[in-house]
């Protein structure tokens, strides 16, 4: 009878020790993922920003095709087509572009994926992007959730009846 007890507390306290590791495991993995986010999205903002300001100085349109297409020849050369295609460069032009304060991206991409900007960057309202961006980032949403918002026209309700939604 003594040897079933202590097979049950054996494989009581096991299962509290799996349970244990398995939420170390959970946490680590989710704040490499945040910080592997983080660096990607700096990472992105960076390139653009460099872009725009050293090489064509924000014009001249014509070179600048010619620029990209060759960066993004080049860094896909030296690591992988994954997100250095032309129209991903063109895309971290436009976020350096469009959000030019890199302390306001560096504090917002600790709750976003890179993803997150890419949805806001299709809308032309600056005012629009920052409402979305701000809630987002503040309601911890998915991409999916951002596009279900955008595209449910949040922005337009909450700006006609005057307050935020609830």
């Amino acid at each position: 009878m003594e040897a079933n007890s202590n097979i049950i507390v054996s494989q009581i306290a096991t299962e509290s020790l799996i349970q244990d590791l398995r939420q170390i495991i959970e946490q680590a993995r989710g704040h490499v993922a945040a910080t592997a986010n983080y660096a990607q999205t700096m990472m992105y903002w960076h390139i653009g920003e460099r872009i725009n300001r050293e090489v064509l100085e924000n014009q001249r349109a014509e070179y600048g095709k010619q620029i990209v297409s060759q960066v993004a020849t080049q860094l896909q050369d030296e690591y992988g087509k994954k997100g250095f295609e032309p129209r991903n460069i063109r895309r971290m032009m436009q976020f350096a572009k469009e959000f030019p304060d890199s302390k306001i991206v560096s504090q917002v991409a600790t709750k976003l994926f890179w993803s997150h900007f890419v949805e806001v960057l299709a809308l032309k309202d600056p005012l629009q992007r920052e409402f979305y961006i701000t809630l987002a980032a503040s309601e911890r949403w998915g991409r999916d959730k951002l596009r279900k918002e955008i595209d449910g026209m949040l922005f337009e309700r909450t700006a006609i009846s005057g307050k935020p939604e609830e």
